[in-house]
Parts: C-alpha cells; structure tokens; sequence
C-alpha cells in the first residue's frame, strides 16, 4: 500500500492517537534510560513491532496497521521521541542544573527545543541529495525496513532476517557489538575500516604504548581536522555543478542551499535568543557576545553535519564527544562558564535528531521502493518528517514537566557531570597545541578519502570512542563482506544485506529491553 493523498495514515484518528501513544512512551523511555544508565536505546524496531502485533489482532479496526507505511510511522515516532526527549532536550538543561545555574533552565529548554525543530527539518530537506545520499548506509534504518518487510511477506527472506536477529541477539548476550558487525556488510568499507581502526587505536594505544590518547586530546585534534575539511569538501560539492549527477538524486542541488542557508539562519537567531534569554549581554562585552553567537551557530551546524556523516556510514553518532570539542575551543577562545554552559547544551542539541531522522527516512526509502515512484517518494518522506515533528513536539512537555522530579532525584545525564567538570577546569596546559598537532592528519585523512568516503570523520568517530570489541567487529566483518562479494559476488549481496538487518535489529532489540530491565534495578 502506497501512500497517496487519500492514504495518509494520519489522517486516520484512530492511527493518529496510536502515535501520539507510542510518542509518550518513547518520549519516557529515552528520559528514564538516560538519566539512570545514560544511554539512549535505539526504539524503532519496537514501535514496528508493536505494530506489527496490532496488525495481528483478529479485530477490523487493527487492520489498518498491516500497512507497512503505518508500521514505518510507528518506528518512526517512538525513535523520533526517544532521541529527541533524551539527547535534544533532557542532557541540555541538566547541564546549567549540575553548575548551579537553575535560572538558565528555562531559556535553554526553549533553545534546544527549536534546535530539534529545525534539526530534524534540515535533514529532511537533505535527505537524498548528494551531501546525504539515500543509498548510503544509515544502518538502523535498513534494519527498521527489513523487519518491516519481513513481516509482510513472509518467506525465505523473513526466516533469513528472523535467523539474522537470533545471531544478532545472542552476540549481543555474549557481549559482542553485533551492530557493529551488521554495520560492515552495509556501509562504505573504506569509511567503516577507518572507523575499526580508530576504534582498535583508541582501545590499545594506552596498553601498547602507554600514551592515553584521550588524555591528550588526540581524538578530539584529529576530529577538528576532519569536521574543518569535511566541510570545506561539503561546500566545494554544492558548488560542482554535475548534471549527470543531479538526476540520481531526488532532491536538486538548490535544496541543499536552500536548506543550509535556513539552518545557518535559523541557528544564529536562536544562538541570539538564547545569548539575549540567559542575560550573557549582561556579562560579556558586545564584541565578545557578537563573537559568541556566530561561534554557537557555526558550531551547532558543523555539529550536526559531523554527526549525520557519521551516523550515515557507520549508525554511531558521536553527539556527546563532539559536542565536547566546541566546549575546548570555546573555553580556548575566553567564554566565561555561563556563555559555556548555553554554547555547550546548544550544540549537544544538534545533531542526535538530524541522524535519527536520516534513519527513519532510509527505512521509508526502502519501503517505498527506493524511489523508483519520485512523487509517492517525496510524498511519504513528507508525511514521515510530519510525523517526527508530532513525536518531537509531544517529547517537549513529557521532559518539561519531568525533568525537576528526575534532577532533584539525582538522576541526571552523566556526560553533562562530564560537561561541568570541563568548564570548570577552564584551559589545560598543552590542549590548544594538542588539537592544532592533531588536527593535521586528521585533515590529511579526511582529504584522501574525499567527500563520499568520510575517512577523516569516521576515524576520529573511532577514536573518542573506547570499545574494542565493536573495532574487531567491523573489521571482522569488512573481510568476511570481501570474501562473501569475491566468492559469490552480487548473488551474496542481498542475503548478506537481510542478515546485517537482522544482527542490527537483535543487537537493538537485546540492548533496549536490557536497558529497561536494568533501569528497573536501579
């Protein structure tokens, strides 16, 4: 069932409160799990799930939701609300609460609140141009559309996906990343084998040679010098003009200007209200508050292009670690701690709903038939970006008449305890040569590999990321999707795609309800 102007299934009231539920139960999950195991589960296989099991029920009004399209929305939602409630809204204003500052609160939530808003939108806007192409990775959107689609039809293909989340969810028991290791059979491998290798550099470098990498600032340098070159590449490639290139996409290259000229415009306003709403005038001379709001919108918007490249080739969003690097470079350039407090909680905003859109619309790009039908295409991406921005809005009053009970219970985001810290300590001997040192092959990565490879962001990704057994997996499975190609070539790809989806979805199914069993002990 395609979705068409008399199909829109929110539309329908009775689909439409069912998403405004699973809105108010992803909205809760993500703040329960963050603020008592800081984490934030990825949601989407268990609203398609859900469902699914409603489209089971031996009743007429369930049947509406045997539509594949409903069940994308349903995914769509529950994420939508689960990383914005979290990641956008929560983290942010625990920030100005761990520093004493609860004045800052209230001004800060209606930043990051409209940050979301427009984070969320951008990406929707760039969905499927040839800055964020759709048949790129973005693996847990592949993961969503292939549970849904085995549901559907049924067949070999679903007993190889149900196979797949079985493997998937007994690594995962056995403590090995299996969306990691999906991850390799899907993505770019020489994106992906940059980001095994930061990964297996940030896990041994200590033990090998005795040097923390993290203590010196090494992930966060190369990562400057990928995220700078990275977007002088994104500008050089909307200025190519490539007509032949321009028809693979269904977005033109004046949607991509267009829309990151409204993100550039839309984060200095907000950057602005925010430095006008937390009274910084009154602290800062007006050069250095001018100074602040042009450093916060650029930073905010370098943020969210590193993490959507990120999450789109590898499903890893490194939000919280990035966010960290505009925190050192603000406190380089002599923010006071209020001015850091805001910079910080702002730019952490972007980027968690900029990727996880990115994954829900790749899931509805498949549903849809990879676009072969531009119209229902760009109508269904239409009506999923609707959606999301209803899970996002309802996200905003569950956290707002939340977070107080939560914060005064001491259960609060432990990276913005990370966060505080930081801006307290101010500038550390030896960070600002460390990140210019640094920042030099992160560069000259991010250049070899150009723009469709991400070499430079994704080994930086891997760096401020200490996980050996995730490095081991995508390079394991890297040369097992070589040997798979070499020995079967395209007859292996589409079951060897189905399986990643299936390891993917498990890992995600075994972590989310790990998670709640665990917030439950706590």
């Amino acid at each position: 069932m395609k979705p068409d102007k008399t199909n829109n299934p929110l539309k329908d009231i009775g689909t439409l409160l069912v998403m405004v539920l699973l809105s108010i139960i992803g909205a809760i999950i993500g703040v329960q799990l963050i603020t008592t195991l800081g984490v934030t589960p990825n949601t989407s296989i268990i609203g398609a799930l859900l469902a699914m099991l409603l489209a089971r029920i031996p009743m007429q009004m369930f049947q509406r939701y045997r539509s594949i399209h409903t069940q994308n929305l349903a995914q769509t939602v529950i994420s939508s609300a689960t990383f914005g409630a979290a990641n956008c809204l929560l983290m942010p204003i625990a920030v100005p609460y761990v520093m004493g500052q609860p004045q800052l609160i209230l001004p800060m939530f209606c930043g990051v609140a409209a940050a979301m808003l427009l984070d969320g939108y951008l990406l929707y806007r760039m969905f499927d141009t040839k800055i964020f192409p759709a048949a790129n990775a973005w693996p847990p959107g592949v993961a969503a559309a292939e549970a849904i689609k085995a549901g559907d039809s049924g067949g070999k293909q679903a007993w190889l996906l149900v196979l797949g989340v079985a493997v998937g969810i007994a690594g995962s028991m056995l403590k090995i990343p299996m969306a990691a290791f999906g991850t390799a059979f899907i993505g770019n491998i020489w994106a992906l084998s940059m980001f095994g290798v930061g990964l297996l550099l940030r896990a041994y470098g200590q033990p090998l040679t005795g040097v923390d990498l993290n203590a010196q600032y090494i992930p966060h340098g190369v990562m400057v010098g990928a995220g700078l070159v990275a977007l002088i590449q994104v500008v050089q490639v909307i200025r190519h003009k490539n007509q032949q290139a321009v028809s693979t996409y269904t977005q033109p290259d004046s949607e991509v200007r267009k829309a990151l000229g409204l993100g550039a415009v839309g984060y200095v306003v907000i950057a602005a209200l925010l430095a006008l709403g937390s009274g910084l005038y009154s602290e800062m001379s007006l050069t250095m508050l001018v100074l602040f709001v042009i450093y916060a919108a650029f930073a905010a918007f370098v943020h969210e292009l590193i993490v959507g490249i990120a999450a789109m080739h590898s499903g890893w969003f490194p939000a919280f670690a990035v966010a960290l690097i505009t925190l050192i470079v603000g406190i380089m350039l002599g923010f006071p701690p209020l001015a850091l407090c805001i910079l910080t909680g702002f730019t952490a905003a972007t980027g968690p709903a900029f990727a996880d859109m990115g994954f829900d619309l790749k899931a509805g790009f498949i549903l849809r038939g990879y676009g072969k039908d531009l119209q229902q295409e760009l109508l269904g991406r239409r009506i999923q970006m609707i959606a999301a921005m209803l899970a996002f809005v309802i996200a905003i009053p569950v956290v707002y008449f939340s977070y107080t009970s939560y914060f005064t219970q001491g259960l609060i985001p432990p990276v913005a305890h990370v966060y505080a810290k930081t801006i307290e300590a101010g500038v550390q001997p030896g960070i600002a040569s460390s990140l210019l040192i640094w920042a030099i092959p992160g560069a000259i990565v991010q250049f070899i590999g150009g723009p469709k490879r991400q070499m430079g962001v994704l080994l930086a990704t891997g760096l401020l990321i200490n996980n050996a057994f995730a490095g081991w997996a995508v390079l394991i499975g890297i040369t097992l999707r070589i040997l798979i190609i070499r020995r079967w070539g395209d007859k292996g790809q589409t079951p060897m795609e189905i399986m990643a989806a299936g390891f993917i979805a498990g890992d995600a199914l075994y972590n989310f309800f790990s998670s709640i069993f665990s917030s439950k002990d706590k």
